[in-house]
């Protein structure tokens, strides 16, 4: 409770936040994260999620990308929990100046924050390979095997597969963003995916916030650490 009143009173003269999450932040949307116990990475299939969500991967075998990206990458269902909400009040105030994700979900976006940066892309955005043209999810999820679009191309999820590399122009943005900060709070995260990980580096104020159930390699580098849930902690520091 200290450190989540601690939280509030930063939070509470700052106009200056910017914040940095990954996985841990859509968990209780019902989004299960990549690295936990419980996590995407340690359920069993017969290729493994890295190869299977591989730009090699899918150019060869997209079906069967498909299959996997259908079952376990795509929650339709899923709503904004407390901490996408918590986020949008805060730029809502003037506070937050930004929300950089490594999420694909769209969660973020939902809730009503404005100025998000998706490192990964999304998954509600669709683009044909052929004639670029664009398509909602729906296309997918309503969609058996490979999704084609009218001109017969096939369709890709714009979200970035191992291999690929991040959009430069996004990665600027949020570097300098982060740069500028007075606040940088970084949440749900393993802080082991780069090169979104490393952008945290580019924060040199003395206000670095990890709120994370586990230890991150950069928990050295933190003014506050709070192993609380992201949604409840940034719930009560935003009442």
């Amino acid at each position: 409770m200290k450190a989540s009143n601690e939280l509030r009173n930063i939070l509470q003269n700052s106009d200056n936040i910017v914040f940095f999450g990954g996985a841990g932040v859509s968990t209780e949307s019902g989004i299960p994260d990549f690295r936990s116990a419980g996590g995407l990475y340690n359920e069993a299939y017969e290729h493994p999620p890295e190869t299977i969500l591989s730009h090699s991967f899918f150019m060869k075998h997209t079906g069967e990308f498909y299959r996997f990206y259908r079952d376990k990458m795509l929650y339709p269902d899923a709503k904004p929990n407390k901490a996408h909400i918590a986020l949008a009040t805060l730029e809502k105030q003037g506070k937050l100046k930004a929300v950089i994700t490594q999420n694909v979900d769209g969660l973020h976006t939902l809730a009503g924050s404005a100025n998000v940066f998706e490192l990964h892309g999304s998954a509600l955005k669709n683009i044909c390979m052929t004639c670029k043209k664009c398509y909602p999810v729906e296309k997918i999820i309503q969609t058996e095997g490979i999704p084609l679009c009218s001109c017969g191309g096939i369709i890709k999820p714009d979200v970035v597969l191992y291999e690929e590399s991040l959009d430069s122009s996004v990665m600027i943005k949020a570097m300098n963003m982060i740069y500028d900060a007075d606040v940088l709070i970084v949440g749900g995260t393993s802080l082991n995916v780069y090169p979104a990980a490393g952008l945290i580096t580019n924060y040199s104020g003395d206000k670095l916030i990890l709120i994370n159930k586990s230890k991150t390699p950069y928990d050295s580098r933190a003014n506050m650490i709070i192993r609380k849930s992201i949604g409840e902690t940034l719930a009560y520091a935003t009442a």
